[in-house]
């Protein structure tokens, strides 16, 4: 279980996050969404330990970690996924697979994980992680490796940024399988309504604040409504 409490967060003198509280629990695929600016990625990074909050507690298992490093976060099983995936020239796919599990990893299992996202194993196994793969690439691959270390929390920071529809269309079917088979709690900061189709949990922010949250069949429709979520549509800026 990953509880928020009270969480507050300023930025020159903005109220980015106010009073932020949510439970979290495992098995549930959440999905955080809200207008532009309302806070979100802010959120998950808190969640991470890369935004450090100035008021309010995280309660990771019954344990603070409130003032714990990005690293000891990451050895307690918390991973994090970020909108532009980071490139490393002269690594490996299977390299970056083998670090991520941090334990014994054979070509076969690295394969059966890119299978899992939807590359063709053989293709992607020898390449680095350099510019020569597509943002649709990365993505998957950037996926592939948080499946490989098995965290106990999952978070996706607006993973369709950047990719072209094809890649979109095979990457939301990467998150009904996490979905479906994941037994962690995954977070996905997104505004796209495929995604949120797929949530147990949809959690809106306006504004740095939460303004409902619900399964989806209560929060779509109220979300679509109010225009905070533009149906179908590539933005999530609130209009008029």
């Amino acid at each position: 279980m990953l509880e928020l409490k009270n969480i507050c967060f300023k930025r020159d003198n903005k109220n980015i996050l106010d009073n932020i509280n949510l439970t979290l629990d495992e098995t549930k695929f959440y999905v955080i969404t809200g207008p532009n600016g309302s806070g979100k990625s802010t959120l998950a990074k808190i969640i991470m330990g890369l935004v450090k909050p100035d008021s309010g507690r995280i309660i990771f298992n019954g344990k603070d970690i409130t003032d714990t490093s990005v690293d000891e976060r990451a050895k307690m099983g918390i991973s994090f996924a970020f909108q532009q995936p980071v490139r490393f020239k002269g690594i490996t796919v299977y390299d970056l697979l083998k670090i991520a599990t941090k334990k014994k990893l054979t070509k076969d299992d690295a394969c059966a994980i890119l299978s899992r996202v939807g590359l063709c194993a053989m293709d992607y196994i020898d390449r680095e992680v350099d510019a020569s793969l597509s943002g649709g690439e990365l993505k998957r691959i950037e996926i592939a490796s948080v499946i490989a270390m098995n965290p106990k929390v999952a978070i996706f920071d607006e993973p369709e940024a950047g990719i072209d529809l094809w890649s979109f269309e095979n990457l939301n079917e990467v998150f009904k399988e996490i979905e479906a088979s994941y037994s962690g709690i995954t977070i996905v900061i997104s505004h796209q309504e495929r995604i949120l189709n797929i949530a147990d949990q949809i959690i809106l922010i306006v504004n740095g604040k939460i303004k409902d949250a619900g399964t989806k069949d209560k929060m779509l429709s109220e979300i679509f409504k109010r225009n905070y979520c533009p149906k179908g549509g590539e933005s999530c800026e609130r209009k008029g």
